[in-house]
């Protein structure tokens, strides 16, 4: 294989970041997950409620989205059924990252269309894991 072509793309690889948003009305735990996320080749984007989300997707189309269901506006099990409705963005993998354990609840945002769960409080290998399973299928 030639070099340069080879060079070219690792340089392609290296520089792809994958855009992430995050929806938590509690700033802390985007502060958290945004300083996580420096570790990964991210980019991140954040909103604290459920319109400002449901913008800022139709605006960028990230490629994860990590979504409290807790929201102070439109929760987030109505954000996920407006996103699964749209052509735009009824592919982009939506985790709900949520304080909201019991299995009825985990029964509902499953059935809302989101396509994984995390607990909080969770472990950071945990939310690793969770993110670089679905950046590796992207």
């Amino acid at each position: 294989m030639n070099l340069n072509i080879l060079a070219n793309s690792i340089q392609a690889s290296i520089e792809q970041k994958f855009l992430i948003l995050a929806v938590d009305p509690n700033e802390d735990n985007l502060m958290l997950i945004a300083y996580f996320l420096e570790s990964f080749a991210c980019q991140l984007i954040t909103a604290n409620n459920g319109e400002e989300a449901l913008s800022l997707v139709k605006e960028y189309l990230p490629d994860l989205i990590l979504l409290e269901i807790v929201l102070p506006d439109v929760n987030g099990l109505e954000v996920v059924a407006q996103l699964k409705q749209d052509k735009l963005t009824n592919q982009i993998p939506i985790i709900a990252v949520t304080g909201l354990a019991r299995t009825e609840d985990r029964e509902r945002i499953f059935q809302a269309g989101c396509d994984d769960y995390l607990g909080k409080p969770y472990m950071l290998n945990d939310l690793a894991n969770i993110i670089s399973n679905y950046l590796k299928r992207i």
